[in-house]
């Protein structure tokens, strides 16, 4: 069996819509926990006013009944309060008015996809490529993201994350079990383990907001719980870190991404990076150390799944740059259009759900079956080959 989803929507437009497809039957949604998820990204210090006017909610419309999903695709749907300021501007009708009515965009923003989708897709009103460009979207993949969590977590797999810099603020290094870790980062404005770095990191944004500026910073998902043998390397696009790879690259505004020490390995020898093997009857095979984070030939080893990506300042900014006009090619300072100064602790919880659906799907390639029973069966033999080995 293989995950697949699609979203549909646009920033102000009705709704934001997914199609998930491949999930098993017989699995029970927790729908409180679902929805908790969507809440995480909402939050976060530097946020701008589009968060106070969405609450965020998952209606899932298709493939669940009576709690439990059916086997079938599963339609979600969230739901954007916003539209109703936008029903006019954003409605697939045709529309009469002149471009300021239209509220047509012809000034493309540097750092958006605004000039290069507009040039790609032959669209002289850029409003058409933000609409759809921009991380809004973010919000229906969390929702999908949350249903990968409620699949791995009845296999006792868990996922966390924090923020470990924004701008020239770094959160010092830290240790915690991931339960700990969680908790801290939860009761964070900034998704932060200590207490003296949130406020450090408060007060930057602050000074970042108060000079029309913005910030961007690093994130951190941490994936426990795994067996062995994730992924494979047989081909390029079955290496499962590969594909984490490619996911939390996909999240808007982030520019590089790393597992385990990653760059770092680049300035190290080969014995300060690979992780020595280990062996007791009563752990099996284990690694003295996870520099690796989690992958060797691009295949979970055990150890927990450490993913970094970093995200670049948000490009609409209050101190605009400079752009040129499509009407007139003209130069011009760039528009703004409503913006956060950071989306730090945002985009962690993003990539968390990344993660969770790229780890979810590796996991059900491996253990694929149509229902939840027939998968837990598949996994409880592999788990007695693993012993036996």
């Amino acid at each position: 069996m293989s995950l697949r989803y699609l979203t549909a929507g646009e920033t102000h437009g009705p709704q934001l819509t997914a199609i998930v497809e491949g999930m098993p039957s017989n699995l029970r949604i927790d729908f409180e926990a679902l929805n908790f998820q969507l809440l995480r990204r909402q939050k976060g210090y530097g946020r701008g006013r589009r968060m106070q006017i969405e609450q965020d909610q998952a209606d899932i419309v298709g493939g669940v009944r009576h709690g439990q999903t059916t086997g079938a695709p599963i339609a979600l749907v969230v739901a954007n309060n916003d539209w109703k300021h936008w029903t006019k501007i954003m409605n697939v009708e045709p529309m009469e008015g002149t471009d300021e009515e239209k509220r047509r965009v012809h000034r493309p923003r540097p750092g958006h996809a605004d000039l290069n989708g507009g040039l790609k897709y032959d669209l002289k009103d850029l409003r058409n490529v933000l609409e759809r460009s921009s991380a809004r979207e973010t919000a229906v993949r969390v929702a999908v993201g949350a249903l990968a969590r409620q699949l791995l977590e009845v296999f006792g797999i868990r996922i966390g994350g924090q923020v470990l810099r924004i701008g020239e603020i770094v959160a010092p290094a830290n240790n915690l079990p991931l339960d700990e870790l969680v908790a801290r980062t939860e009761a964070s404005s900034v998704r932060v383990a200590d207490e003296e770095t949130e406020k450090k990191m408060e007060a930057y944004i602050d000074l970042i907001k108060k000079e029309g500026d913005s910030v961007g910073g690093v994130v951190e998902c941490i994936v426990e719980g795994l067996p062995v043998g994730l992924g494979s390397y047989v081909q390029y696009d079955r290496k499962l870190d590969a594909r984490i790879a490619q996911a939390v690259m996909s999240i808007n505004a982030f520019k590089g991404v790393e597992i385990g020490i990653g760059f770092e390995a680049g300035e190290l020898r080969g014995s300060q990076v690979h992780d020595e093997i280990l062996y007791t009857e009563e752990a099996g095979y284990t690694r003295a150390s996870n520099r690796l984070g989690g992958f060797e030939g691009g295949i979970t080893n055990g150890m927990p799944i450490v993913v970094r990506g970093v995200m670049k300042p948000i490009p609409t900014l209050y101190k605009p740059l400079r752009s040129v006009d499509i009407d007139t090619k003209e130069a011009f300072n760039a528009q703004v259009e409503r913006s956060d100064a950071c989306a730090v602790p945002a985009a962690s919880v993003v990539m968390e759900s990344v993660v969770a659906w790229e780890v979810a799907k590796a996991f059900l390639e491996k253990f694929g079956g149509d229902s939840m029973e027939e998968i837990k069966a598949n996994y409880e033999n592999y788990k007695r080959q693993l012993e036996n080995y």
